[in-house]
């Protein structure tokens, strides 16, 4: 909650910098993706609410649209959050064996489940703002050669973000889906290394498109996030149940891809991250080499040298580290596959909720 107090006070404060400096512009483009970002994550936990409460009192509904729609709904879920993690951490058990019809265990899978939820919607929030003004920051960086402190500042707390979203939902995800295995902590640090590292070779990439020409830039954006809004259709998602709600998921779904892969239906994805990064160092390689023979007098030498030995690097790491998570420290690498539970074992409407949770087939790799 901190953290997201913080994220907005630094985003108004760069915006209101570059705007006392004459670049409106990026003040609107800032305030853009923070207003895009939080009306899209407040329409998703208001549905989601929707859904989970379900043939309740409407009135409980109408107080909640009324909080989401003064974009205050993710602190609602933050209080669930702490409010089920507080009964759940101090809900005395009588036996150690306890069933899943035992109160205290369905407390506790409240408990993952909004902090699920939470996370879910960082990572919406990561992709739809926090990226982009990473982009953003960046780009102002290498085109003028003044920096100040609120800019650096607005980087390290993109960083942060992506760095604490993406681990943050990996972890909490796999705790409310009850096939899969836990990560240790080696593995959680090589996913985040793994997914910074590319992404910032990317947007690195895509920065030095943008300062060749704007116009390339937009339209390469835009047929990546077509490429990645048809394999979301192809792929028949069942994320959300309104329609509507399911082709804004798949929406955003196709930005995500535009940065970074998603599985988005939890099935093995060999071939289709290993094409996906294959094009990207491709696209990578081959602005880098425009830039080396062409010599655009749009960027000083020494800055481009900077920027080609920082892209290079990130990208090879971050395919270095991708291997090796996958290879060696992706949890199904380490743990036994567990058994299935026979259906007397479960308790009567389990398997029905299982079936109809929002996670159970989804799983971000």
């Amino acid at each position: 909650m901190i953290i997201y107090v913080v994220d907005i006070g630094v985003d108004f404060w760069v915006a209101s910098r570059y705007f006392c400096q004459g670049q409106y512009s990026w003040s609107i483009l800032i305030l853009c993706f923070r207003g895009l970002s939080s009306l899209i994550t407040q329409i998703f936990s208001y549905e989601w609410f929707k859904n989970d409460w379900e043939g309740t009192d409407t009135g409980k509904l109408k107080l909640v649209f009324l909080v989401h729609l003064f974009q205050c709904g993710i602190f609602i879920r933050y209080w669930f959050a702490l409010k089920y993690g507080c009964q759940a951490a101090f809900k005395q058990t009588s036996s150690r064996d306890a069933s899943e019809a035992d109160p205290s265990i369905f407390i506790q899978k409240q408990a993952i489940d909004a902090v699920t939820d939470i996370n879910m919607l960082r990572v919406f929030k990561t992709f739809l703002k926090i990226i982009p003004q990473l982009f953003l920051q960046i780009y102002i960086l290498m085109e003028h050669d003044k920096t100040h402190f609120y800019q650096y500042a607005a980087i390290i707390m993109s960083f942060c973000g992506i760095s604490l979203s993406m681990v943050d939902y990996q972890v909490s995800l796999r705790k409310s889906l009850p096939e899969k295995d836990e990560f240790r902590v080696l593995s959680k640090f090589m996913y985040v290394f793994y997914k910074l590292l590319t992404i910032t070779s990317w947007i690195l990439s895509i920065s030095l498109i943008t300062l060749l020409s704007v116009r390339i830039s937009v339209i390469l954006l835009i047929f990546l996030w077509i490429c990645g809004f048809t394999w979301t259709l192809k792929q028949h998602t069942t994320f959300c149940k309104s329609a509507k709600m399911e082709y804004l998921y798949r929406t955003v779904v196709g930005i995500i891809l535009i940065f970074s892969f998603f599985n988005i239906k939890g099935r093995r994805t060999k071939v289709c991250i290993s094409i996906y990064y294959a094009t990207h160092t491709v696209v990578t390689l081959s602005i880098l080499f425009v830039y080396m023979f062409w010599k655009p007098s749009i960027i000083e030498e020494i800055c481009f040298t900077i920027v080609g030995i920082l892209t290079i690097l990130s990208l090879v790491l971050g395919i270095i580290f991708l291997v090796a998570y996958y290879s060696h420290l992706h949890p199904t690498t380490y743990c036994r596959p567990q058994a299935c539970s026979d259906e007397v074992d479960r308790v009567a409407g389990q398997k029905d909720s299982m079936k109809t949770g929002r996670f159970q087939n989804f799983l971000m790799q």
